[in-house]
């Protein structure tokens, strides 16, 4: 790493920092319900299917209004959509693909809005 070393005393109050978060019960709770809290937002997916469907033509609107009139303003905003699509698409490549590794061949219940 190429970085300063730490000296001992560095290393034992490290150490001692390491074992209070770890004996902290309430700190490990807090960390694992944040976790668990934003993957029951963004975990489901339901909803990359349709945003997807919507912000794909957005983009490529906003391209061609963006590469007519040149404005930085435009190309910024087609930026952003087009991030947005390729993260829905993402989201929806990876359910696909974990849903044909295991060989499921009909969508789960709770997927089946999607």
């Amino acid at each position: 790493m190429g970085g300063a070393q730490l000296s001992p005393r560095e290393r034992r109050i490290l150490a001692e920092i390491e074992e209070d978060l770890a004996a902290d019960s309430g700190f490990a709770r807090a960390l694992g319900a944040g976790r668990t809290r934003l993957r029951a937002r963004l975990g489901s997916g339901r909803f990359a299917a349709p945003a997807a469907a919507l912000l794909g033509p957005m983009a490529m609107v906003l391209l061609v209004v963006a590469v007519a009139n040149g404005a930085t303003a435009l190309v910024w905003a087609f930026a952003a959509v087009w991030i947005l699509t390729l993260l829905c698409l993402l989201r929806l490549l990876v359910r696909w693909s974990r849903r044909h590794l295991r060989g499921d061949e009909r969508p789960r219940p709770d997927e089946r809005d999607a």
